[in-house]
């Protein structure tokens, strides 16, 4: 190993040494400054992702469409067997849910690796660690634009009339994009201290697809378990609230509009702030 004795070079000042702490959050204002500061470092490191996954190619691309909307026909031929319905807009209805559910799912289980697969990154490198679930959620959200023309097609080819209150449905889709982003950072951070989880986590989302009105409407729901599945399920207002809007055309009652902003907000902050008091002990344990 080559050594110096020269006085001018200071081995110390590039020294840094990490040992584990207690959790706590950083200061806040400095934080988010450097996090608003750096989104373009978190939106190069996702377009180099689905680079690498090769999502900008044609091929790529229309994997991604193709993928969900097989998904989609073999789920549509099933319901149909056992509960004798169909017809194009309940196929719709079953595209539209699931190329959402697609997103939020692949935002969750993203996210879940975003820090244990940047080990080297977080080590060489100082910057908020939150833009890692960040990058992996603006990444799920480019791949689900190519399935949207895709969901208006089959849209367009069932007895449901278009209707100006459709447009709506975005901000079902921007709470989606809120509550995604916090569970990404709640999933990053529980897969740093327990790794078992990202093998977990397919099971949990295949369970949690069947309890939200993606292969269902929310007419379908029974009454006795209605208010369980509106206030202990996320999905069930912020994706049905998106079907109903982007299929029908018709407007949720207000208490979706609440219970879906409430679960995108409630979600963000907490795993936002869970992930930042957990962040500085990442080094240690990656």
């Amino acid at each position: 190993m080559a050594t110096t004795t020269d006085p001018a070079v200071d081995w110390d000042a590039d020294l840094r040494v990490y040992e584990p702490h207690k959790a706590g959050l950083p200061k806040l204002r400095p934080y988010f400054r450097d996090l608003f500061g750096r989104l373009q470092f978190a939106a190069e490191f996702s377009k180099s992702t689905i680079r690498a996954a090769h999502s900008q190619t044609m091929f790529g691309q229309l994997w991604l469409v193709l993928n969900p909307l097989l998904l989609a026909v073999v789920y549509y031929i099933l319901v149909s067997i056992l509960s004798h319905r169909g017809g194009i807009g309940y196929l719709t209805h079953i595209v539209g849910g699931l190329f959402v559910f697609n997103l939020i799912s692949g935002s969750i289980t993203a996210g879940a690796g975003s820090v244990t697969s940047a080990g080297r990154l977080i080590l060489n490198m100082p910057f908020p660690r939150l833009l890692m679930p960040m990058a992996a959620v603006r990444t799920s959200f480019f791949r689900f634009l190519p399935t949207l023309p895709v969901y208006l097609v089959i849209k367009a080819f069932s007895d449901t009339p278009w209707k100006p209150s459709m447009v709506l449905g975005v901000y079902f889709l921007g709470m989606m994009v809120l509550f995604s982003i916090g569970a990404a950072a709640v999933m990053a951070t529980l897969t740093v201290y327990f790794r078992d989880t990202s093998s977990f986590l397919p099971f949990f989302v295949r369970i949690w697809l069947y309890l939200s009105p993606v292969l269902w409407t929310l007419d379908d729901a029974p009454q006795r378990f209605e208010k369980l599945m509106m206030y202990g399920n996320p999905l069930y207002s912020l994706i049905g609230g998106w079907t109903e809007l982007t299929l029908q055309g018709v407007v949720p009652p207000p208490v979706v509009w609440i219970t879906a902003t409430v679960w995108a907000v409630v979600a963000l902050v907490v795993g936002a702030f869970f992930f930042m008091s957990r962040e500085r002990d990442f080094a240690v344990r990656i």
